[in-house]
């Protein structure tokens, strides 16, 4: 059996209406020049999606068979008993260059029922923002079913969203059934669980490329919506330099953003989970047992389970997240 090492994956690029060029722009990825990418999925699971590795000795396979073969040496063992052969989290790059849908994701009991599939609870680390861009996050009032219905059939639904100005290196935890839309001019980062179920509340009246208006899930979305207010919708962090700060925690993932200029040695062996590395700035040398691996802007990184002492080596000032499972 190979010995495994830090695997980078083909990014799976996702052509959207609302896509631009900022993944080429800003993190270096290889577009198709007549197309709008939207999302890089960087490491997926998703059925009919599944990432293939791009480097080393393992190239060629795709992460299902991966973790079919090395089993918890790859995602770790208690990930390995909860999902099986399922990887759990899908991570992306998304590049807002017109405003997205106004949508809403089920949580895990709901997407069970209708679709036997897991829920979408989400977290978005913002790499760039124009100026002026925002996010819809939430309601801004207390707001009921009953109401929300008279709004949504008035035309008048944005009025009771709330609206927050983005700003590159903020944090915005989306949980599942908290109404969002990402603002244009705007690249992200998106951690999230294993789903591709979104219920599309509003598109701006927008047409497809064949003049069609792009389908609406009104009654599914209202059953899945998290009515409750709240005071803040951005997660604050401290920013500290060459330190590991926790910017999301939650039983579906745990994400951390390390801003380094020296090299930073890490023991995981207590963790029992892949680390997942996306590189945001510069670049960095990731230092095994048996290999070296150099990571530029844009790119994404699993480390296995079983490599429970890492070295990142920046190159001048780096900026990675470091995600995994607790």
């Amino acid at each position: 059996m190979n010995i495994l090492y830090p695997l980078k994956f083909k990014p799976i690029l996702k052509e959207k209406i609302w896509g631009g060029n900022k993944l080429n722009t800003i993190l270096g990825k290889d577009l198709y020049q007549d197309k709008k990418i939207g999302e890089s999925w960087e490491i997926s699971g998703v059925k009919d999606n599944i990432s293939v590795v791009s480097n080393g000795q393992l190239v060629g396979n795709n992460l299902q068979e991966l973790v079919e073969i090395y089993m918890g040496d790859l995602v770790g063992d208690k990930v390995f008993e909860k999902f099986g052969i399922e990887f759990p989290l899908l991570i992306k790059f998304i590049d807002a260059n017109k405003v997205l849908s106004i949508q809403v994701h089920p949580d895990n009991e709901l997407a069970r029922k209708r679709h036997n599939a897991f829920g979408k609870t989400e977290m978005w680390y913002i790499v760039q923002a124009d100026k002026n861009s925002d996010i819809i996050t939430g309601f801004k009032q207390e707001i009921n079913k009953e109401q929300y219905q008279k709004y949504f059939r008035e035309g008048k639904l944005t009025q009771i969203l709330n609206i927050e100005k983005a700003e590159a290196g903020e944090v915005f935890f989306i949980p599942a059934g908290r109404v969002h839309a990402t603002g244009k001019g705007i690249l992200l980062a998106e951690i999230q669980q294993t789903s591709d179920i979104t219920y599309r509340i509003y598109d701006w009246d927008r047409k497809d490329k064949d003049g069609n208006s792009r389908e609406l899930h009104t009654d599914l979305a209202l059953d899945a919506i998290d009515f409750s207010t709240y005071d803040n919708y951005k997660t604050p962090y401290n920013k500290t330099k060459n330190q590991s700060v926790s910017i999301a925690d939650c039983k579906y993932f745990h994400t951390n953003i390390l801003d380094f200029n020296k090299p930073i040695e890490k023991d995981y062996s207590l963790i029992d989970s892949f680390i997942i590395i996306m590189c945001l700035k510069n670049s960095l040398f990731i230092h095994t047992k048996n290999n070296i691996e150099q990571v530029n802007t844009g790119e994404t990184v699993l480390v296995p389970a079983s490599l429970d002492n890492v070295i990142f080596e920046p190159v001048g000032e780096s900026k990675i997240l470091e995600v995994f499972i607790r």
